[in-house]
């Protein structure tokens, strides 16, 4: 990867480029706020610094969103009444209350509930959530799967497995020796319609392990609208993570 800048006004736009055989020339920034573009080798180096100016605007605007904001926001989080927790692409408030019975987490109605015995226990409150969430993720990463799977299993793949883990800078990973596929926590902030792009782009990888023409063009035909889901991941969901 190479590092390079361009001025944008009185700002100095830092960012990576990635050679990579593509046909366009993609911009996206990372959740570390790392600005970053792929390429093919024929793209001249001035052609790449006009197109980065070009999106100056856009580069300022979500930049200035992420500051501030660290990988790892969950973290951080109080988990007290009001608070906002995103699931599936929506905003839910969270409603935190005391019960003597079972400690248990539930949403309906634009909230998610926290039964918990005593509301001071930050770590018992955390770990409840971050069950939850695993929880939800579970199900819905497999659901996902199991709907896309058929539109791949006739070029010779076979159905990997999943497993969730929290990532700072990937939604997704195909482990081809192991037939798996990673997958990270925080997209299960996304709408489905989201997770299903990036659970066939991982499922496309078990047979074009690059990001070639072969790939790109098997995930245009299987999926022609990929890159309006990936832009909600990459401008909207990865704010909240």
């Amino acid at each position: 990867m190479e590092k390079h800048h361009v001025k944008y006004g009185t700002k100095v736009i830092e960012f990576i480029i990635e050679r990579k055989n593509v046909k366009n020339v993609n911009l996206s920034i990372r959740p570390d706020m790392t600005v970053s573009v792929s390429a093919s080798e024929k793209v001249p180096l001035n052609f790449i610094y006009d197109f980065v100016k070009g999106k100056g605007a856009w580069i300022s605007k979500h930049v200035k969103n992420f500051e501030n904001v660290q990988p790892y926001k969950q973290s951080e989080r109080e988990y007290v009444s009001g608070e906002a927790f995103k699931y599936l692409g929506k905003q839910y408030r969270l409603r935190v209350q005391e019960v003597e019975c079972e400690e248990t987490v539930k949403y309906f109605r634009g909230f998610i509930y926290l039964y918990i015995k005593d509301k001071n226990d930050f770590n018992r409150k955390a770990k409840l959530m971050d069950q939850w969430y695993r929880g939800k993720a579970n199900k819905v990463f497999q659901e996902s799967l199991d709907k896309l799977f058929p539109l791949v299993q006739k070029y010779g793949i076979e159905k990997p497995t999943l497993e969730i883990r929290v990532m700072k800078a990937r939604w997704g990973s195909a482990l081809i020796d192991t037939s798996t596929i990673l997958l990270n926590l925080d997209l299960l902030k996304a709408p489905k319609h989201s997770i299903d792009y990036v659970v066939l782009h991982e499922l496309i990888h078990f047979k074009y392990n690059d990001h070639s023409d072969s790939f790109y063009g098997m995930l245009y035909s299987l999926m022609p609208d990929w890159e309006k889901r990936k832009a909600i991941l990459d401008e909207e969901i990865v704010r909240e993570i």
